[in-house]
C-alpha cells in the first residue's frame, strides 16, 4: 500500500476506528486496525468482535493494499506528525509513516489473522435525528451497570414505545428513561452501554441511520458505521418500578443542587448517604461522619406536598449523576416517602426521567 493524505483527516479516521480496538483482549490481532486502500479511499476498521467501527477517508492512493497495524500506536503516531501531508507506505511487514521530517516505522500484525467481519447490514434502517439520539444515549448510560456478572444490567434497552423511541437503563439502584418523540426504529434490542457510549465519538452526525437485527444493532452516517452485538436476555420490567403518584415534590435550581451535593460529597465520599429534608422553603442537605465531620446547608426551592416535610437519603454519586444528566435550569424532585423510589425530572423537559432508590439510614 502507498497513500498520501492530510494529517488531520487521517488522525480523525484512525481515532474513530481505534475506539473499538480491544484493549484487554487475549488476541493480539484485535489490538490492531485493518487498513484497506483502493480507488480514492482509505478504509479503517477497528473491532473487538463485539463493537466494530468502520470509517473511511479520502486519500491519494498511489498503490492499493491492506495491512493491520497496532491501533493505538498508529493513531498516536499520526497525531504527532507535523501538519500537512503524510505518506503511508507498507512493505516487507512494516508500515512507514513520513511527512515534513519525522518518520515512523511500525511493524505490521498478521493480516490473515484479522477476523472476517461481515459488512454492516443496513436493510430496514431508519433515519433519526443524530444530535437528539447522541444526547439521549448520554443521559441514560449513566444508569447502566458496570458489573460484568450481571450482563443484562450493563445494557441499554432500545424499543419503540407509546411516545416514540425509548431508551432505558438500570443498575438496580437507579433507572434512566428517555423518550424521543416522533421517532421509531421498527425493532428493539438490548445494547451494551459500553459500545453505545462510542456513538458520539465515532459516527455522530446530524442524521444517523439505525438498523436493529436479531443479533446486532448498526448505527451509520457519512462518518462511517458502528456495529454492536446485542445482549441476549430479558430486560427487567422497569415499568412496575414507577409509582403512579408522587404526593410530595420540590423544585430547585439545578446548579445550586449540584453545588450542594458536591460539597456534601467531600464528606460522604461514595459510601455515606446524604440526607435530604424536603420542607417549606426548599431542601436541607446534611451529611456526617464520625471520623471526618459533617456538612449541612439549605437549598432554596418551592415545596408542595401532602406531608409537612419528608426525610430521605441518597447515594451522593448516584444523585449527582442523575441531576447532571438533566436538561434545563430547574430540577423537580418527586418523593412518595422515605423508603420508596424517587423521581428526578427537569422542569419543561418531561421526556427524561431518572428514578433513584433511597438509602435506608
Amino acid at each position: 500500500m502507498h497513500i498520501r493524505a492530510d494529517r488531520d483527516d487521517l488522525a480523525e479516521a484512525f481515532g474513530r476506528a481505534n475506539r473499538a480496538v480491544g484493549v484487554k483482549t487475549a488476541l493480539p490481532i484485535l489490538r490492531g486496525v485493518l487498513c484497506q486502500a483502493s480507488g480514492s479511499k482509505l478504509r479503517v476498521t477497528g473491532s473487538d468482535t463485539e463493537v466494530t467501527v468502520r470509517t473511511a477517508v479520502e486519500v491519494e492512493v498511489v498503490e492499493d493494499g491492506s495491512f493491520v497495524v497496532p491501533g493505538r500506536l498508529m493513531t498516536d503516531a499520526v497525531r504527532r506528525m507535523p501538519e500537512g501531508a503524510i505518506t503511508i507506505r507498507s512493505d516487507d511487514g512494516e508500515v512507514e509513516l513520513s511527512g515534513n521530517g519525522p518518520q515512523f516505522t511500525i511493524r505490521q500484525l498478521a493480516l490473515e489473522d484479522y477476523p472476517d467481519l461481515a459488512e454492516p447490514d443496513l436493510g430496514g434502517a431508519v433515519e433519526v435525528d443524530g444530535k437528539s439520539l447522541v444526547a439521549a444515549v448520554a443521559q441514560v448510560t449513566v444508569a447502566a451497570s458496570n458489573d460484568s456478572a450481571r450482563p443484562i444490567l450493563t445494557g441499554v434497552l432500545i424499543e419503540d414505545g407509546d411516545r416514540g423511541l425509548r431508551l432505558v437503563a438500570t443498575d438496580s439502584y437507579r433507572l434512566a428513561v428517555r423518550d424521543l418523540a416522533d421517532t421509531e426504529v421498527g425493532g428493539s434490542g438490548l445494547v451494551p452501554a459500553r459500545g453505545l457510549r462510542e456513538l458520539g465519538r465515532t459516527v455522530a452526525a446530524d442524521v444517523i441511520s439505525v438498523a436493529i437485527h436479531d443479533r446486532e444493532v448498526i448505527f451509520a452516517s457519512e462518518r462511517g458505521s458502528l456495529s454492536i452485538r446485542l445482549i441476549e436476555g430479558s430486560f427487567p420490567n422497569y415499568r412496575q418500578l414507577l409509582p403512579q403518584k408522587y404526593p410530595n415534590e420540590v423544585v430547585l435550581r439545578k446548579d445550586q443542587l449540584l453545588d450542594a451535593v458536591g460539597r456534601a460529597s467531600l464528606v460522604a465520599e461514595d459510601h455515606i448517604p446524604i440526607r435530604l429534608k424536603l420542607t417549606e422553603g426548599g431542601v436541607h442537605i446534611a451529611v456526617s461522619r464520625r471520623d471526618v465531620g459533617g456538612e449541612s446547608e439549605l437549598i432554596p426551592g418551592e415545596y408542595r406536598g401532602d406531608a409537612a416535610e419528608v426525610d430521605i437519603a441518597f447515594n451522593s454519586r448516584y444523585l449527582s449523576d442523575g441531576v447532571s444528566a438533566l436538561e434545563g435550569d430547574e430540577v423537580r424532585v418527586e418523593v412518595v416517602d422515605s423508603f420508596k423510589p424517587s423521581v428526578i425530572r427537569s422542569e419543561g423537559h418531561e421526556d427524561f426521567l431518572y428514578l433513584l432508590m433511597p438509602v435506608r439510614v
